[in-house]
């Protein structure tokens, strides 16, 4: 609502300048004032498309490439939105970023960022004592998985690779089961 009221007093802003400046300059202001609003509303919508198309969790190859882990931390988290997943709140404390995630079909997900999908020595699969639906764990990198992380994950239940091209894909817009094969 804050928004809305600041908006409008904008724009009765604008107009009642407007209108005083047509009374002492004359009607070219008029005209002035609506070949700036022809030029200007088009560059400011081109100018804010990207943001408002990534808050819809979609990204360009090039915008992932620059994103650091905090920034493809938030991009998951915005294509899991997309996709119809209610995001989680994070735990505080942690040391390695992961975004968990539910749907209302009773399906989890939870989502970590590493270069290698091989868990470290003190990071095994946690599993919750009281658990609902289908768990998937997914396992984001932005290059490509080496052959061991490739077996490591088909040994492990519901656990898949997202690498490079399915990360590109999925930010392109191709809902998340279709990349995986899950519900």
């Amino acid at each position: 609502m804050p928004a809305f009221a600041g908006v409008t007093v904008m724009v009765c802003g604008m107009t009642a300048g407007v209108a005083a400046a047509c009374r002492a300059f004359g009607p070219g202001v008029l005209v002035a004032a609506l070949a700036l609003l022809a030029v200007g509303a088009p560059a400011a919508v081109r100018h804010h498309r990207p943001l408002a198309r990534r808050r819809l969790g979609h990204y360009t190859p090039e915008e992932l490439a620059e994103l650091d882990t905090d920034g493809l931390v938030l991009a998951v988290s915005r294509m899991l939105r997309r996709d119809g997943w209610v995001v989680l709140p994070q735990y505080t404390g942690q040391d390695r970023p992961r975004v968990r995630a539910r749907n209302g079909q009773g399906h989890r997900v939870e989502v970590a960022f590493r270069p290698v999908a091989e868990p470290l020595p003190d990071e095994e699969p946690t599993r919750p004592a009281r658990q609902t639906g289908t768990s998937l764990r997914l396992v984001v990198h932005r290059g490509t998985f080496t052959r061991r992380d490739i077996q490591w994950a088909r040994r492990q239940d519901n656990t898949h690779l997202i690498d490079g091209p399915r990360l590109r894909s999925w930010a392109h817009g191709t809902p998340l089961h279709q990349l995986t094969d899950t519900p």
